[in-house]
């Protein structure tokens, strides 16, 4: 099974034939690219074109993140799997108000439910969040008075920070208080925490897209335009709550990441590469573990549950069958 590649030294990438190395004073390292899906650069990496000339032949995604950890964009290959049909499919559905309207409800939607069902587990395991639980249920029950995409966007943005606010319940850490969102640079160590899983689970869901056949340009949440990628965010906003930010309860509960392991920077906070691993590995084991499917009658693993997700976008955009978001069953 092909797997991502974590990059985190300075040095340089580069092709010998069909294989590739990564080398720098310590010696050269050789890269398994039969066995490689994506790779992420976090240190500064010197590539050219040949190395990249490789990668489009062999299908791998390169993320580049710069040194405060931001995600700053994707060398994402030619698309050997777009089709005209599905580009046209979801442009139409983009273009036409209903029909955008209907697919950013959605993901809005499951968005809140799967975060309901984080608030719901920790309820449940005596964690005082029902206040929480009451003011996202009603953020719900505005969903269907919406009338343009802006107004779900302000639905989801007061649910997340609810929902954000109730972290300080459930970790119980005075280390890792939440106090209020902060991004670039995130401010404390809980908003560094949340600003990287995001960043993974982004980039995660964009090299998923690249093995369909949609364009990651065309979301329907997040409006299409100069930047690059959009549907990834869109799909993403469905897996943040379980995945990410059980990954951040989990080492932060655990003790597998402390107040220790930050760094102050340009006025924001950093993790340090040893814990930085540590949460990269912790985010991997989450994406590898399985889960009953109960559509499919079997377990899959969390990946490739994203891409199921893609797959049930493409049968609707083609008037398969109507999409509906993912919701845990906890």
């Amino acid at each position: 099974m092909k797997k991502p590649i974590y990059i985190f030294s300075d040095g340089e990438l580069r092709r010998k034939d069909n294989t590739i190395y990564f080398e720098n004073e310590d010696g050269k390292k050789y890269i398994p690219i039969e066995n490689t899906s994506q790779i992420y650069m976090f240190g500064e990496v010197r590539i050219n074109k040949r190395f990249l000339e490789l990668l489009t032949q062999t299908e791998i995604v390169l993320h580049f993140f710069n040194r405060y950890d931001y995600y700053i964009g994707t060398y994402y290959p030619r698309e050997h799997l777009n089709s005209g049909y599905m580009i046209l499919r979801q442009a139409e559905h983009y273009l036409n108000h209903n029909r955008r309207y209907l697919l950013a409800r959605k993901f809005v939607r499951g968005s809140l439910k799967n975060i309901q069902q984080v608030i719901r587990y920790y309820r449940n395991r005596g964690k005082n969040v029902s206040e929480t639980e009451e003011k996202i249920k009603v953020m719900e029950s505005k969903i269907p008075m919406c009338t343009c995409i802006e107004e779900l966007m302000a639905i989801e943005g007061n649910t997340r920070e609810y929902y954000y606010g109730s972290f300080d319940a459930i970790l119980g850490k005075r280390d890792f208080t939440f106090e209020k969102r902060t991004r670039r640079p995130p401010r404390n160590y809980l908003n560094t925490l949340i600003s990287f899983g995001n960043s993974m689970i982004y980039t995660t869901v964009l090299a998923e897209i690249y093995k369909t056949h949609l364009d990651p340009r065309i979301g329907y949440l997040h409006a299409t335009n100069f930047r690059r990628f959009t549907l990834n965010l869109d799909i993403a906003e469905i897996f943040k709550p379980i995945i990410v930010d059980r990954v951040i309860f989990t080492l932060i509960s655990r003790g597998m990441i402390t107040k220790n392991d930050f760094d102050r920077e340009s006025g924001g906070i950093i993790l340090k590469e040893k814990p930085k691993k540590t949460f990269i590995s912790e985010f991997e084991n989450k994406l590898s573990s399985t889960l009953s499917h109960s559509s499919l009658g079997r377990k899959v693993s969390y990946r490739r549950l994203i891409r199921l997700e893609l797959y049930k976008l493409q049968k609707h955009l083609m008037d398969e069958r109507k999409y509906e978001p993912y919701v845990a069953r906890w």
